[in-house]
This record gives C-alpha cells, sequence and structure tokens, in this order.
C-alpha cells in the first residue's frame, strides 16, 4: 500500500504562528499537465506564466504548450482532451502545495528565490524556478499570497527555508 500522507503534515503542525508571512499546507487536489496546441472546453489561459481560476479549476501556463491544471477533479480534463492531439498527465501524487502569505511574504521567499516579486511579478503571474535547490512553480495569487508546487521528497525542505525565513519576522 502507498503512503499517501503529506510529507509536511508534521512540519506544518508545528509551524509558529507568524502573522507577517503565514505558512499553510494545502490540501490535496488533482494535478494534470496538458501539452497541447489544441483548442479544448476547458478555462485555460493564454498567456504564457500567467494564472486564472475559473470554475474551482486552476490553470497556470507554464510554456508555450504546456499548462499545469489544478482541480477537485481531473476526470474533466481528460474528457475535454479526449479526441484531440493532446498529452495528458496525472501528476497529483507527485507534488504538494504550499501557500505564504502575509505582507512580508515575497521578502520571505525572496530569502532563496532571486526572481524579482515586486511590481515585475504581479498577482496572477506564475512561472518555473528555484528556491534554494528545489525546483519549484511559483504563483502569485494575490498582492501578499503566493501558491508553490513542490515535488513530494522536496516539500520538507522547501518548508524549512521558508521557515527560516519567517523566523527573520517573527
Amino acid at each position: 500500500m502507498v503512503d499517501r500522507r503529506s510529507p509536511l503534515a508534521g512540519l506544518a503542525g508545528a509551524a509558529p504562528s507568524i502573522p507577517a508571512a503565514r505558512l499553510v499546507a494545502l490540501p490535496p487536489c488533482a494535478r494534470v499537465v496538458l501539452r497541447t496546441a489544441a483548442v479544448l472546453d476547458l478555462p485555460i489561459v493564454q498567456d504564457i506564466n500567467r494564472a486564472v481560476v475559473a470554475g474551482g479549476v486552476a490553470s497556470l501556463r507554464l510554456g508555450p504548450d504546456e499548462w499545469l491544471i489544478l482541480a477537485p477533479d481531473a476526470g474533466p480534463i481528460f474528457a475535454a482532451a479526449s479526441g484531440h492531439a493532446a498529452a495528458v498527465v496525472d501528476v497529483s501524487h507527485r507534488q504538494v502545495a504550499i501557500e505564504i502569505a502575509g505582507p512580508r511574504a515575497a521578502e520571505v521567499l525572496n530569502g532563496h528565490c532571486a526572481l524579482d516579486l515586486g511590481a515585475a511579478f504581479p498577482p496572477g503571474m506564475c512561472t518555473r524556478t528555484l528556491l534554494g535547490k528545489a525546483e519549484i512553480v511559483l504563483w502569485r495569487t494575490g498582492a501578499d499570497e503566493f501558491h508553490l508546487e513542490v515535488g513530494r521528497s522536496f516539500a520538507p525542505y522547501v518548508w524549512q527555508c521558508l521557515e527560516e525565513g519567517r523566523r527573520e519576522h517573527a
């Protein structure tokens, strides 16, 4: 039997409350990588490095023909791609999600991420990048809110990097 517990369960439960940068392990969801040039009946964003949420489905365009779709259920995504020239891969168990939010969230991220998270990275923007030595997908969901998609095996490392940055604002 495969253990599906979050690799962040113990860390998230022990995280201190720091209002300047709140850290949350997000609940599981369906994650699908979609690669296609076809027009599908899905609410997918068209601009590269941008994200959109519609009907509870988040679409992050990471490349010319690549999207990361976050949804409650992967079934509708597979159904919409059926009959089209598309590669659809369920990666739900490959990654976990972390949210960091608060007035110092961008500063905490910049402690381990070289991106300019000011005006050059507005809400709705997303990209692949590095946080420390881990590859992540970073999505700015609000002015002071960020969503990170992290490989399961790197999640504790990323969490600890963020905790280190948060302690500076405690």
